[in-house]
C-alpha cells in the first residue's frame, strides 16, 4: 500500500508537470484576480525583466495618492506578461504592452487592467504608434520591417519594407514617421503614412536611439556612438537637430566623453527643454553621470547634471506631461526589483518607490 501511495503521488507530480508545461502563455486560469477600476490620471511602468526569463511585469502607480500596485497585469488576469516587455501606448480606453522576446502585443484595459486582446505575428517588435484609429505601425528589431495593424481587428494586415534596416522609435510629424534606426545603424527613416512607403533617410551618428519633437517643429535626435567592442564600430555619441520638412541636420553637439552612450531622450511639457542620461551602459567610467536637461536655443551641451546620479544606476527617464514630473528608474543589480525616483518639475524630489525588475519604460494615463 506504501508502493502503490508512491506511486500514485509521483503519478499525479507528473500529470501535474506535463499540464504545466503544455499551458500557453495565452491561456487565462482562475485564480484571486485583482478587481480594481482605476480613474484619472495614473503612471504606468514597463519592467523589462530578465532575458529569457519571461519575468516582464507591470506596474501602476498613482501620483496623487502614492498608490503602488505592482504586477498588475498577471494579478488582473493569471496571465504572464511574457519576455522582455518594453514599450506600452494608450490609444482611447485601451493600452497597448509590446513585449519583444515574446512576440507579441497585449491590450489591456487602461483603468481596470483586464485583458482585451492580443496581436501576434511579429518577430522582435519593440514601439508602436497610432496613425488613425484603424492604422497603426509597429517597428521591429529584427524584421527589417515596420508592422502594419488593424487596432479594430487586432491584425497585421501588412508591412512596410525597410531593408537592411532595424526600427525602434516612431515619431509622427504631419503626414510622416520619422523612425530610428538604433541597432548597428545610422539612420532615421521616413515614411508616408498615406502611402505606407520609406520616401527618404537621413544619416546620423551611429546608432541613435530616441527622438523628440520641440515647440518650433524641430526633429532632435540621441546617438549614442556604439560601443568599444561593437563589429559596426564606435564614434562620439551626438545630439543632431535636424529640420523634419528639408530633412536637413541644422548642427551637431557631440559629446566630449567616447565612453559616455547618452540615452532616453525626451521633452517637458512646454517643449523648450530638452532631457537624456548620461552614463555608460556599456559599463564605462563617465563623468558626471546623471540626469541632464538642455534648453532647445542652447548653443552648447550641458556641463552638470540637474539629477545627479551618483551610486545608482539609471535606466529609464520620463517626463509627465500632465505636471512636468521627472521619473527615473534605478535598475539596481539587474536581478532585484528596480526603484523609481520621482522629481518635482524643478528637480526636488517628491517621491519613490519600488517597480518590478529592471523598469525601461514610462507610460502616463490622463
Amino acid at each position: 500500500m506504501i508502493i502503490n501511495s508512491i506511486k500514485k503521488s509521483v503519478f499525479i507530480f507528473l500529470l501535474g508537470m506535463l499540464l504545466s508545461s503544455c499551458m500557453k502563455d495565452s491561456l487565462i486560469h482562475d485564480f484571486n484576480k485583482l478587481q480594481v477600476r482605476t480613474k484619472g490620471h495614473a503612471v504606468f511602468i514597463v519592467n523589462e525583466g530578465n532575458f529569457m526569463y519571461g519575468n516582464s511585469s507591470l506596474t501602476y502607480y498613482n501620483p496623487e495618492t502614492g498608490k503602488v500596485l505592482n504586477d498588475v497585469f498577471y494579478k488582473s488576469n493569471s496571465l504572464p506578461l511574457g519576455d522582455v516587455a518594453d514599450f506600452m501606448i494608450i490609444h482611447d480606453s485601451l493600452a497597448y504592452l509590446v513585449v519583444n522576446n515574446s512576440g507579441k502585443i497585449y491590450i489591456i484595459n487602461k483603468n481596470t487592467f483586464k485583458y482585451r486582446g492580443k496581436i501576434t505575428g511579429f518577430i522582435s517588435p519593440r514601439q508602436m504608434a497610432f496613425i488613425s484609429d484603424h492604422k497603426a505601425y509597429v517597428s521591429d528589431l529584427y524584421a527589417e520591417s515596420i508592422q502594419i495593424v488593424n487596432p479594430t481587428t487586432n491584425k497585421i494586415t501588412g508591412f512596410i519594407s525597410t531593408p537592411h534596416h532595424s526600427s525602434e522609435q516612431i515619431l509622427l510629424y504631419g503626414s510622416y514617421a520619422f523612425v530610428n534606426s538604433w541597432s548597428y545603424d545610422n539612420k532615421i527613416l521616413i515614411i508616408d503614412t498615406r502611402t505606407d512607403s520609406l520616401i527618404d533617410s537621413i544619416t546620423v551618428t551611429k546608432q541613435p536611439n530616441s527622438m523628440v519633437l520641440d515647440r518650433n517643429g524641430t526633429l532632435w535626435v540621441l546617438s549614442d556612438g556604439g560601443y568599444p567592442q561593437s563589429p559596426y564600430g564606435q564614434e562620439m555619441a551626438a545630439l543632431t537637430k535636424i529640420n523634419p520638412v528639408n530633412r536637413k541636420i541644422e548642427k551637431v553637439f557631440l559629446f566630449k566623453e567616447m565612453s559616455v552612450s547618452p540615452s532616453h531622450l525626451r521633452i517637458n511639457p512646454d517643449k523648450d527643454s530638452l532631457f537624456f542620461i548620461y552614463n555608460s551602459w556599456a559599463g564605462g567610467k563617465v563623468n558626471k553621470p546623471g540626469i541632464y536637461s538642455m534648453n532647445i536655443n542652447s548653443e552648447k551641451l550641458p556641463e552638470l547634471p540637474v539629477i545627479p546620479q551618483n551610486a545608482r544606476t539609471f535606466y529609464s527617464l520620463g517626463i509627465d506631461y500632465g505636471n512636468g514630473f521627472v521619473y527615473v528608474a534605478d535598475a539596481l543589480d539587474f536581478m532585484q526589483r528596480g526603484k523609481v525616483f520621482v522629481y518635482s518639475a524643478a528637480f526636488a524630489p517628491v517621491d519613490s518607490l519600488k517597480a518590478g525588475i529592471i523598469p525601461g519604460y514610462f507610460c502616463f494615463k490622463k
